[in-house]
């Protein structure tokens, strides 16, 4: 179980159940599915619907809610925390607010202004109300443990670890779940713990580029330069181990090498 039904989604926002579907039909979003076939949205999701909502009270013409729409779900995909933002209208352009960076997004008239962290407490209750029936029905797997994490760090950070840690429970092999509590270790200082998890993940999947990325941060944090820099080097599909790689070679004096890295590092970029 993981993600937002349609009904959900349609309670939350204001949307009629139909409307949500419209969406989906324009390929505006692309839910999962669960189990019976129904469709299964993200907080993202959620954000862009709740967008969708306000160009429709705004008046907004469907060809430049649309066309908006589609230009802000570009956008969403390169911000770390939705919860952050603060998306409002400003003459003919929908503005998108993150901390001190402001940009705007081509639309039409009206006034779409609301606070995304608001949205994301209401989206949290949901994604409570489905760990607290987890916990009592005791009949998810490890993926949808995991996939449950992924809902909570959305929205909750706090209750993502004990879905992570559910997930290692019923499967201990679960590398992803591993690498995912490790960061929200690293996050909170306990560096210790978090350094177990990689080295779990990496017992279990050899190669996990995210799991010997951060591994490598843990040693950058610990001054341990040389340490670090190896486990950057077995990264190589992580653009800011490259980036990281860089900085090292910089500080060595190996120009050669710090070139070489910040040009693979703006190459993944591009490709992304």
């Amino acid at each position: 179980m993981s993600g937002y039904t349609t009904r959900e989604v349609s309670d939350l926002i204001g949307l009629e159940p139909h409307q949500v579907r419209h969406y989906v039909r324009r390929e505006l979003l692309q839910p999962a599915r669960g189990e019976r076939g129904e469709y299964r949205f993200t907080f993202q999701d959620v954000v862009l619907l709740r967008s969708a909502k306000g160009l429709i009270d705004s008046k907004v013409s469907v060809r430049k809610a649309y066309r908006t729409l589609l230009k802000l779900r570009a956008e969403l995909d390169q911000i770390k925390s939705l919860a952050a933002l603060r998306i409002f209208a400003d003459g003919n352009n929908v503005v998108v607010r993150e901390d001190n960076q402001v940009w705007d997004v081509e639309t039409g008239q009206g006034h779409l202004d609301f606070a995304v962290q608001e949205l994301a407490d209401n989206v949290a209750s949901l994604a409570n109300g489905h760990l607290i029936e987890a916990r009592e029905g005791n009949a998810l797997s490890s993926d949808e443990w995991y996939n449950l994490g992924l809902d909570l760090e959305e929205v909750d950070p706090n209750r993502a670890p004990e879905a992570y840690n559910r997930a290692i429970e019923l499967n201990p092999a679960n590398a992803d779940a591993h690498v995912n509590l490790g960061r929200l270790l690293q996050l909170r200082g306990d560096l210790k713990r978090a350094k177990r998890h990689y080295e779990q993940a990496l017992g279990s999947v050899r190669d996990h580029q995210l799991a010997l990325y951060n591994l490598g941060t843990i040693y950058d944090e610990l001054d341990e330069v040389a340490k670090a820099a190896e486990f950057y080097r077995r990264a190589p599909a992580i653009p800011d181990a490259h980036f990281n790689l860089s900085r090292i070679c910089e500080i060595q004096g190996d120009e050669v090498a710090a070139v070489r890295h910040m040009r693979e590092y703006r190459s993944l970029l591009d490709r992304q």
